[in-house]
């Protein structure tokens, strides 16, 4: 592994990112799963801005 993989966040913006595929089905199930996906990876990279500011800027 080197560092270039480490730190390419390209495949997890481009879930937040990406278009509706009209070929692909869809339900309630999972658009709540990607629901609580995106809110959960949302709500880690807060907490990860939060402890580096805590680190870095006090």
């Amino acid at each position: 592994m080197n560092g270039k993989n480490l730190f390419d966040f390209g495949p997890a913006l481009g879930y937040f990112f990406r278009k509706n595929d009209p070929e692909r089905k869809t339900n309630f199930n999972l658009r709540t799963m990607h629901f609580i996906n995106k809110l959960s990876m949302a709500m880690f990279l807060v907490g990860l801005c939060v402890l580096l500011y805590r680190w870095f800027i006090r």
